[in-house]
C-alpha cells in the first residue's frame, strides 16, 4: 500500500515539475520572441534576422506563396522599415502554450518611403492584428498574421473608403431637399472648395470651411436663381479616396428667367466620411450666356 502511494506521488510531482518546465520554457520563448521583434521594428535591427533567433527555415505564411528562409523574411520585413518612419509597433496581449504562441499587435507609422512599390504617399496608418507562432528549441520556427488589408490599404489610399459613396450620395440627398445644415456637415471643417475657373461664383476661390462654401456659394445660388436642381446625377469611385460625379445643373435664373441645363462635374476627396476638397467642372459659357 505504501508503495501504491509512493507511486501516485512521484507521478504527481513528476506531472506538475514537467508542468512547471514546460511553462517556463514557454515564458523564455516568449521574452526572446517579443524583444527580438520590439527590436527589429522599432528600432530597425535587421542584424536580429540571423539563426540565434531563427529557425533557418522560418516560414511566414502567406498567399499566394509562403516566404520561407532567413533571408527571404529580413527582405519582407525590411521594406516595412525603408517604406514607413514614426513606427511605433506594441505587443498588446501575448500568451502561450508549449512552443505556440499568441501575439496581439499594433502598428503605427507613416507612409514616406517606397513600399513594395508603392510611392510615398505621407499617409498615417494605424492597424491590429494577430499573429500565429511557433517555436522550435527556442527559436521562431513559422509566423502566419492575421490582420484587415483592406483598411490597411484603405489607409494608404490604395483602395478606397467603400463608405465615400454613400456620403457622398447623402450630401446630394440633402441638397436636393435644401437641407443645406445637412450638406455642411459632411465638409471637413477645413475644407477646400473651388468653383469652376469661368463661373462667377470663382471670385473666393478657394473657399475654405463650410461657412464660407455657405455664404460664398450656396448663398448665392440661393439668392439668383428661382430654383437650382441637380439633375442626372451619376457616382464614379476614384482610388486615393476620391469620388468623381458626373451631373446637369437645371435652373432659372430670377433676374431674367432664362433656363440653365449645363453638363457638370464635381470631383471630391474625403477623409474619415468628410469632403476635404471639391473641385467643379462645368459649361461655363453657358452659365455666362443665361446670365446676359
Amino acid at each position: 500500500m505504501k508503495t501504491i502511494k509512493f507511486s501516485i506521488y512521484m507521478l504527481l510531482f513528476i506531472s506538475v515539475f514537467a508542468l512547471i518546465s514546460c511553462d517556463n520554457k514557454t515564458n523564455k520563448d516568449i521574452e526572446m520572441y517579443s524583444n527580438t521583434w520590439y527590436e527589429i521594428i522599432n528600432n530597425g535591427k535587421l542584424e536580429l534576422f540571423n539563426e540565434t533567433n531563427f529557425d533557418k527555415d522560418i516560414t511566414v505564411i502567406m498567399s499566394p506563396e509562403n516566404l520561407v528562409g532567413i533571408e527571404s523574411v529580413k527582405n519582407y520585413y525590411a521594406e516595412y522599415l525603408t517604406g514607413f518612419t514614426n513606427i511605433n509597433f506594441t505587443v498588446k496581449d501575448i500568451f502561450g502554450q508549449g512552443e505556440k504562441i499568441v501575439k496581439h499587435w499594433s502598428f503605427a507609422g507613416t507612409h514616406t518611403g517606397l513600399f513594395f512599390g508603392i510611392p510615398a504617399t505621407n499617409k498615417t496608418v494605424n492597424i491590429e492584428g494577430v499573429t500565429l507562432v511557433k517555436m522550435k528549441n527556442g527559436k521562431i520556427l513559422q509566423e502566419q498574421d492575421f490582420l484587415d488589408n483592406m483598411l490597411f490599404m484603405q489607409q494608404l489610399g490604395i483602395i478606397s473608403n467603400p463608405e465615400n459613396l454613400t456620403v457622398i450620395t447623402n450630401l446630394y440627398d440633402a441638397f436636393s431637399k435644401g437641407d443645406i445644415p445637412t450638406v455642411l456637415s459632411l465638409l471637413d471643417p477645413q475644407v477646400v472648395w473651388n468653383e469652376a475657373e469661368g463661373n462667377a461664383y470663382a471670385d473666393g476661390n478657394p473657399y475654405i470651411g463650410p461657412n464660407a462654401v455657405l455664404e460664398g456659394v450656396f448663398s448665392r445660388v440661393g439668392n439668383d436663381y428661382e430654383y437650382f436642381n441637380l439633375a442626372d446625377i451619376k457616382l464614379h469611385d476614384m482610388s486615393n479616396n476620391e469620388v468623381l460625379a458626373t451631373l446637369r445643373y437645371k435652373g432659372k435664373l430670377k433676374k431674367n428667367g432664362a433656363l440653365l441645363d449645363a453638363q457638370v462635374a464635381h470631383h471630391f476627396s474625403l477623409r474619415d466620411g468628410k469632403v476635404i476638397t471639391f473641385q467643379q467642372y462645368v459649361d461655363t459659357k453657358q452659365l455666362h450666356d443665361v446670365n446676359k
